[in-house]
């Protein structure tokens, strides 16, 4: 049995809904419409269920932090860093910092509350040049969307820093460092090929911007927007195309909330997004469209990548 996921990535808990794919093989799939997580803590335990499933898992939150960070604190490997998060030195690091003056290589994420907070405190802080230089490579802007948010800014609708917390602490730390979890991080443990066949669960970075580019309905924002239901809607054709061209099935549930654009819920835009970047994932299996993985290097072993972007 092969399961895809993807997890469109909140710290609420009821912002956080995961879209699956199960089937024989990757030519065989059927896609259900998008569930809430039960539980963080056991993800990745109850989607494997009988412990005989491969899994690739794909989480909308960052999965490296930005190379003038590393070199600061003086690491080379992310994986490294997320093992080490929360202990020792780096005990403070998934605390928010409350006031300028707190943040550090070691406190990186800010602020904790509005309110008399500016990005030059966090640049100061983490004694880098500019903002621009917390951004990684893969969060810059293209020519099909705008940058993300950097990574440790924890301030406004945009910011991801809160959802990385909750991702790397209740997720991919206590399975990168339990034993008897065969558990791959791409890119930063080898090609996805490669990855997808040796180990059992695979976990990459997506992000919805990318994801939507990829599947063919163009960058939010440019043109539409993801929390209106009509926009939505105008959607549901070309995202049902690239499920045909892709060749998955859909439940008769999932199409009839792609043709409807997940309604008018609260979490519509959040269930869109699970899906969107569900398909986009499987699109890369598929070989429609390159991983995007970096050459072997900084980017590659700190930095990580969004999957399906082009590195260049």
């Amino acid at each position: 049995m092969i399961i895809v996921a993807h997890a469109d990535w909140g710290t609420d808990p009821n912002k956080q809904w995961m879209a699956i794919a199960r089937g024989t093989d990757i030519n065989n799939l059927l896609l259900s419409t998008p569930e809430r997580v039960s539980s963080s803590h056991s993800l990745l335990n109850d989607l494997n269920g009988n412990g005989k499933s491969r899994i690739f898992i794909g989480f909308d939150f960052p999965i490296g932090v930005p190379l003038a960070y590393a070199k600061r604190l003086g690491i080379t490997s992310f994986r490294k860093l997320l093992e080490d998060a929360g202990k020792g030195r780096l005990s403070t690091f998934f605390d928010l910092a409350d006031e300028a003056r707190d943040v550090s290589i070691y406190r990186p994420f800010y602020p904790k509350r509005p309110g008399g907070t500016l990005r030059k405190h966090i640049v100061e802080g983490l004694g880098v040049e500019s903002f621009h230089d917390l951004l990684r490579n893969c969060d810059r802007a293209t020519d099909t969307r705008g940058a993300a948010c950097a990574l440790f800014w924890t301030l406004g609708g945009q910011q991801v820093g809160k959802a990385a917390i909750s991702g790397w602490r209740e997720i991919l730390q206590p399975a990168i460092t339990d034993s008897s979890t065969d558990i791959a991080l791409w890119p930063f443990d080898g090609d996805l090929d490669e990855l997808l066949e040796t180990r059992q669960i695979v976990v990459a970075e997506t992000y919805p911007a990318e994801a939507a580019i990829q599947v063919g309905i163009g960058a939010p924002g440019r043109g539409w927007s993801k929390r209106s239901v009509n926009d939505r809607v105008s959607k549901a054709e070309p995202i049902l195309s690239y499920a045909r061209r892709i060749e998955v099935t859909l439940s008769e549930e999932l199409q009839k909330d792609i043709g409807e654009g997940f309604g008018t819920g609260i979490h519509g835009e959040d269930r869109f997004d699970a899906t969107i970047g569900l398909l986009s994932m499987i699109g890369v299996m598929k070989g429609l469209r390159p991983p995007g993985t970096p050459p072997p290097g900084e980017v590659r072993a700190i930095e990580g990548w969004i999957l399906g972007q082009a590195s260049g």
